[in-house]
């Protein structure tokens, strides 16, 4: 109260208009500032009720002051028909960009299984090696961090993080779902038609199959997902295979190079992408002591172009409402299934796995390195006092500056930004 008083204060004590209105402009840019960040932040990670808003205004006619053509027709001839060319002929490269695109995916060879055998594989037994390890906590990396728990009546969650030195932070999720087996999960994963047109996996806009083998079951994929709007589309190239080790199903999925595909500006492409599975089925939590139960471990990352810190603080906000979407559906594959409606290719190609016998773990069990699950990072002692000093000196320089909570969150941001890196040396 005391410092929108002094700035008022400061306003009057102006001895002209034009040094009042500096006063003003300065006490309310960082303001603005800050209220268009929070807004841009907000529309990024809105909940799902502000989409459902979005969409209900959506199905409604905007009155004829809101569309552009009607302020387009409120200026003079002279300035409309520049406006109208360029228009129409931005309209016109996009579009043109548009059916370039599709001709050029329509042109991509889909290779079968007598072609593709003869190449090597894209997705191989280091690959199996590597999951294996990740879902055995031998991987040898370091320890994940307990990040959240949630449930449903018919789902449990469990997700975690780590930060390796090098590269984006990884991701391990558990997902139990009641009344549910390994099979129809396996297949409900891999059902990239289901994914779209069911859309309970709303980021994804676009799919098409490259190469497929028959013999293997091994897929290469084009993905292009939705991403905010302050950010461009992401689009992925990834190879996929099923392995079966006991009553287990390894699905490794990793993003590949692809020559056949240009790269273009947008969507951007991401080339380091992995999220693989291990989905097993486990005893339900209802107790009734039968496999009638599904666990989906997940091992995710992927560099998209954004900042890591910026990356995390999306994920986090995020992670949970997209988990909630698969439930559902998933019930409502189920149902498609009990109905008998036919698979798609991408589902039958997920029943093309490759067995694996008890002699592979056997070799691998040798191996012990272990990562640890923890419930919080562990700080080293030696730093604690040069972080208290830091953060006691942004404490200090925010209270002696009076110009406003932004510049003070700025203090606090800078200061936990270089206290961030002093726990990595």
């Amino acid at each position: 109260m005391g410092y929108v008083l002094s700035a008022v204060a400061r306003v009057l004590e102006q001895p002209t208009a034009w040094g009042a209105v500096c006063e003003m402009a300065l006490l309310a840019g960082p303001l603005w500032a800050a209220a268009l960040l929070g807004l841009l932040l907000g529309w990024a990670w809105r909940p799902s009720w502000a989409a459902g808003l979005v969409a209900t205004a959506d199905r409604h006619p905007a009155p004829s002051f809101a569309t552009l053509e009607f302020w387009k027709a409120q200026l003079p001839a002279r300035l409309r028909a520049p406006l109208g060319q360029h228009a129409g002929a931005a309209g016109a490269a996009q579009q043109q960009q548009q059916q370039q695109l599709e001709q050029e995916q329509e042109d991509a060879p889909l290779l079968r299984s007598s072609e593709m055998a003869n190449e090597e594989l894209a997705v191989g037994k280091d690959d199996l090696v590597n999951l294996w390890r990740l879902v055995e906590g031998r991987d040898g990396g370091p320890a994940w961090i307990k990040m959240m728990e949630k449930a449903l009546p018919t789902l449990t969650y469990q997700a975690w993080r780590r930060d390796p030195q090098t590269g984006p932070p990884q991701y391990q999720s558990s997902s139990i779902f009641e009344n549910a087996n390994a099979e129809e999960v396996r297949d409900f994963f891999g059902d990239d038609e289901f994914r779209m047109s069911n859309k309970w996996d709303d980021m994804l806009i676009y799919h098409k199959t490259l190469e497929e083998c028959q013999t293997t079951g091994t897929m290469k994929v084009h993905w292009v997902r939705k991403f905010p709007f302050f950010c461009s589309d992401r689009e992925y190239i990834i190879a996929r295979r099923i392995w079966k080790l006991g009553g287990a199903y390894y699905c490794v999925t990793k993003g590949v190079p692809c020559s056949s595909i240009p790269r273009r500006n947008k969507p951007r492409r991401v080339d380091l992408y992995y999220s693989s599975w291990c989905i097993r089925a486990v005893e339900s939590r209802r107790g009734n002591g039968g496999l009638t139960a599904c666990e989906v471990l997940l091992f995710h990352h992927e560099d998209m172009g954004i900042p890591y810190e910026i990356a995390k603080i999306g994920i986090r906000q995020g992670m949970w409402g997209c988990v909630k979407k698969i439930e559902p559906g998933l019930r409502a594959y189920q149902k498609t299934r009990a109905a008998g409606e036919p698979l798609s290719q991408s589902a039958l190609m997920a029943h093309i796995n490759t067995k694996v016998g008890d002699n592979f773990v056997h070799g691998l069990e040798s191996n012990d390195d272990q990562s640890d699950i923890v419930e919080a990072e562990e700080k080293p002692a030696k730093n604690h006092v040069a972080r208290f000093l830091v953060l006691g000196g942004a404490v200090a320089l925010a209270c002696t500056l009076d110009q406003g909570l932004l510049t003070k969150a700025l203090i606090f941001g800078v200061a936990r930004r270089f206290v961030g890196q002093r726990k990595t040396l």
